[in-house]
Parts: C-alpha cells; sequence; structure tokens
C-alpha cells in the first residue's frame, strides 16, 4: 500500500479532533467559526500579513475576538480559522512533534487570537487540551 502525504480533509479531521480536546468554555464559543484548511494563503493574505514567502504562515484567525462581538456590522463575514497544509507539512518533515501536535499547536494559537489571549494563556490551554 503507498504512503500518501496528509490530505487537506485529513489535516481538517485532525484539527476537528484538537477543537474537541478543547476545555468546555472555549469549545462553546467555537461553534460559529468556519475551519478552513488550504493548501497555502492567498496572495492578499501574504501581503497584508507581510510575509516574504508562502512557507512562512501556518495558520491565521481572521475575525473579530470574543471581547469585540458586541454589535457585529451587516454583512460582516464569520470569523474564520485557516489552516496551511503545505507549510503545516513543511514544518512537521523538520520538527521533532508529530503532524497532530503541530496542527493543535497551531490551532490553539489561532482559536487564542479568537479570545484575545497572551501567548502564556495559549500554552496553559495548549497542556489542557494535549495531543493525544
Amino acid at each position: 500500500m503507498a504512503t500518501m502525504a496528509p490530505s487537506l480533509d485529513d489535516i481538517e479531521r485532525i484539527a476537528r479532533q484538537a477543537m474537541i480536546r478543547l476545555p468546555e468554555p472555549f469549545r462553546a464559543h467555537l461553534g460559529s467559526i468556519v475551519l478552513r484548511i488550504d493548501d497555502f494563503p492567498d496572495e492578499e493574505t501574504l501581503r497584508e500579513m507581510q510575509c516574504e514567502s508562502e512557507w512562512e504562515l501556518l495558520g491565521l484567525y481572521m475575525g473579530r475576538h470574543v471581547g469585540m462581538k458586541g454589535d457585529v456590522p451587516t454583512g460582516a463575514m464569520p470569523d474564520m480559522i485557516f489552516l496551511y497544509r503545505q507549510p503545516l507539512l513543511a514544518e512537521w518533515c523538520v520538527g521533532d512533534n508529530s503532524l497532530e501536535a503541530l496542527v493543535t499547536h497551531v490551532l490553539i494559537h489561532e482559536v487564542g487570537h479568537h479570545f484575545g489571549l497572551s501567548d502564556e494563556d495559549m500554552d496553559a490551554i495548549e497542556a489542557a487540551a494535549g495531543d493525544d
């Protein structure tokens, strides 16, 4: 049987499993967030994030964090978490962690942006979620 690189669907499955392991207060707020897995960020995103290469960005939160929710402007796009498959796979190949641990780490970092959390807060969430 041939071994294939993890697909977009595989990365999404890993990310959704990680979301299930998040502490309840966070899971409850993520129901309306769109999770999108792409091979790479688009050109506009790369420009906005001032990336020199499409390989630099592993994930991105796009939206208003929980503290800013209040009145959502008419026509506002839903909050979204993007994970970028090719940069994730490249990082996984040179790193010491499992793909599941890497995807969980990036997902939690992006979820943290949704909640307006500090890096220390995100580290605590990641420790609580584990990577099985």
